[in-house]
C-alpha cells in the first residue's frame, strides 16, 4: 500500500529552516564581495581577505546547518509535533495520490472477490502491519511480541491461504485488539469505531489509516520524552556547528557585531544624557540584554538580522507581532478607564468585555489590507455604545456627547507613534520583559500599572521570549563573550564581565 510521509511541524519549523537557509546565502554572499561590509563603521578593523567556498564545502555546511535548525525547533518550540504531510486541496499531487490510492484498494477488492480468492497482497499487507506494531514495542513487553510473532505468523497464514482456511476476519480483530493495548488513550473512540467495520478492505484502510495517527503519537511522544536530555547535547551540537560555519567563514558574525556595537552607543546616549556626572559604567549583562529587546522592535526588511538569531528571526517576528498589539490594546484600555473615571472602575466583566471587542478589532492588524486608522474609529465608536449600556444598566448617567467625541479622540490618536500614552505602555511592556529576562522564568517581576487587563498575554509573551534568549545564551555565549571584551578593550562599556 503507499505509504503516507511524514513531516516536522510547529510554530516556526519551515520558518526555521527558511532562516538557515539565509544564514548560509547571507554569509557567502558576505564572503564572496571584495568590498567590506556596508554595514560596518569606518572605525571597525577590516575583514580579513575574502575566500570562495566551493559547492562541495557549501552543500556540507547547508546540511550541517539544516539538521542544527531541527535539533532547535524541537526545544525551542514546546508545541514542536509531527504532523502527516497534507497535498493542498486540489493540486495536481493530491489528486494523484487519490487515483493512485483508489487503484491499489479497488485492485484488493477485484482479487479477494475471485474464486478462489488471491490473498497475496491481503498477505503483504499484514506483514506491513505485523512490523508496525512490533515497533510500537518497548523492550519490557516480551508477552506481546510473542503474542504478535505466534498470531502473525506470515509462513502459517500462507499456508492456511493456499488451503483456503484463511480467516481474515479472526485475523482482524487480533489486530485491533493489538492496536487497543498499545495506542493512546485518545485513539479510544477510533478503536472502537473499527470494530464496527464489517467489509474487510474498508476495514483495512480503516486499520492503516489509524496506524499512521499511532506513528505519529509514538513520534511525539519520544520528542517530549527526549527534550529535557537533549538540552546539553543541542547547545553543544548548535555551537560546534556553528563554529564549523564560522572557520570556513570569517565574517559570519559581522551583523551580530554590529547588533551589540549599537546597542552599546545607544546605551551610551542614554546614560549620557540621563545622567549629569557623566555616563555611567555599562555591565556586559545589562548590554546584552538590552540588545535581546531591541529585536522586537528590529526592522527586518531594512537591516539583516543578527547571524547568531537567524534560526529564530520568524519567532521574532511573530513576537514582534504580538507586542505590536498588545501596546495598542493596552493603550486604548488604559485610555478608556483615564477617560470615563471611577464609574467603570469596578463594574464586573466589563474590563474583559471591552478588552475581548478590542482583541477582535486589532486581530487583522498585521494583514496588508488593514487599516489601523479605520479600525481605531470603529472601536471608539464601538466602546462608546458598549460603555454607555453598562453605565445604564447599572444606573449610572450614559457618556455625554463632549465625553464620547473626547474618548474617540483619544483612542484615534494612537496611531501616532509619538502618541503619549502608546509611548508609555510601550516602554512599560518592555520595562517588563527586560525585568522577566533578568530575573528568569521562575520569577515574574511586578506587573507595571495600566497592563492588568493584558496580564495574561503579556506573561505568555515574557515566558517565550525569556525561554528563547536563555537557549540562545547557552549556544552563543563564547562568542558573544569575545565581542564584548571587544567593546571592553575600546572603552565602549565597562570593564566588568558577567
Amino acid at each position: 500500500m503507499p505509504n503516507e510521509s511524514d513531516h516536522v511541524e510547529g510554530g516556526g519549523g519551515k520558518e526555521s529552516e527558511e532562516s538557515t537557509k539565509d544564514l548560509t546565502k547571507q554569509t557567502v554572499r558576505k564572503r564572496s564581495e571584495q568590498t567590506p561590509s556596508p554595514h560596518r563603521g569606518s572605525n571597525t578593523p577590516q575583514a580579513s581577505p575574502p575566500r570562495f567556498v566551493s559547492a562541495e564545502e557549501l552543500m556540507e555546511t547547508a546540511k550541517g546547518v539544516n539538521n542544527m535548525a531541527l535539533a532547535h525547533e524541537i526545544l525551542v518550540n514546546q508545541t514542536f509535533q509531527v504532523k502527516p504531510s497534507e497535498f493542498p486541496e486540489g493540486s495536481l499531487e493530491r489528486r494523484v495520490k487519490e487515483i493512485m490510492h483508489k487503484a491499489f484498494w479497488d485492485c484488493l477488492e477485484a482479487q479477494l472477490k475471485e474464486d478462489p480468492p488471491r490473498y497475496m497482497q491481503a498477505i503483504k499487507l499484514l506483514a506491513e502491519m505485523k512490523e508496525t506494531l512490533l515497533s510500537f514495542l518497548l523492550p519490557d513487553h516480551g508477552h506481546l511480541r510473542s503474542r504478535i510473532e505466534e498470531v502473525l505468523d506470515l509462513a502459517l497464514i500462507q499456508q492456511q491461504a493456499e488451503k483456503g482456511a484463511l480467516d481474515i476476519g479472526s485475523l482482524s480483530k487480533f489486530i485491533i485488539e493489538m492496536m487497543g493495548s498499545l495506542c493512546a488513550p485518545c485513539r479510544d473512540e477510533e478503536i472502537s469505531k473499527l470494530k464496527e467495520i464489517t467489509d474487510f478492505v474498508p476495514l483495512l484502510k480503516a486499520i492503516f489509516s489509524l496506524l499512521d495517527l499511532m506513528k505519529l503519537d509514538m513520534a511525539n511522544f519520544a520528542v517530549n520524552s527526549i527534550r529535557p536530555h537533549l538540552m546539553q547535547q543541542s547547545v553543544e551540537y548548535e555551537r560546534n556547528k556553528f563554529q564549523e560555519f564560522l572557520d570556513k567563514q570569517p565574517n559570519a558574525l559581522d551583523y551580530t557585531e554590529k547588533w551589540i556595537k549599537d546597542t552599546v552607543k545607544d546605551l551610551r546616549e542614554v546614560s549620557s544624557t540621563a545622567a549629569s556626572s557623566g555616563p555611567s559604567a555599562l555591565l556586559p549583562a545589562d548590554v546584552h540584554n538590552q540588545a535581546y529587546l531591541r529585536l522586537l522592535k528590529w526592522n527586518h526588511l531594512a537591516e539583516p538580522f543578527p547571524e547568531t538569531m537567524l534560526m529564530d528571526q520568524a519567532r521574532f517576528q511573530e513576537m514582534q507581532k504580538i507586542l505590536e498589539q498588545l501596546v495598542m490594546l493596552s493603550s486604548v484600555l488604559l485610555i478608556v478607564y483615564t477617560t470615563t473615571g471611577e464609574a467603570i472602575s469596578g463594574l464586573p466583566g466589563l474590563m474583559e468585555k471591552l478588552k475581548i471587542t478590542v482583541q477582535a478589532m486589532l486581530a487583522d492588524m498585521h494583514t496588508p489590507s488593514f487599516s489601523l486608522q479605520e479600525a481605531l474609529a470603529t472601536i471608539g465608536e464601538k466602546l462608546c455604545m458598549e460603555l454607555s449600556q453598562c453605565l445604564s444598566q447599572h444606573g449610572y448617567a450614559t457618556l455625554s456627547t463632549d465625553r464620547k467625541n473626547t474618548l474617540m479622540g483619544q483612542i484615534s490618536a494612537i496611531i501616532q507613534s509619538d502618541n503619549t500614552v502608546r509611548k508609555l505602555m510601550d516602554s512599560r511592556i518592555q520595562n517588563y520583559l527586560l525585568a522577566f529576562l533578568e530575573s528568569g522564568q521562575h520569577k515574574s517581576p511586578p506587573l507595571p500599572g495600566g497592563l492588568a487587563p493584558v496580564n495574561k498575554e503579556l506573561k505568555e509573551l515574557a515566558i517565550r521570549f525569556s525561554h528563547l534568549i536563555n537557549f540562545n545564551k547557552l549556544v552563543f555565549s563564547p562568542f558573544y563573550q569575545k565581542i564584548l571584551r571587544k567593546c571592553l578593550a575600546s572603552g565602549e562599556c565597562a570593564d566588568t564581565e558577567t
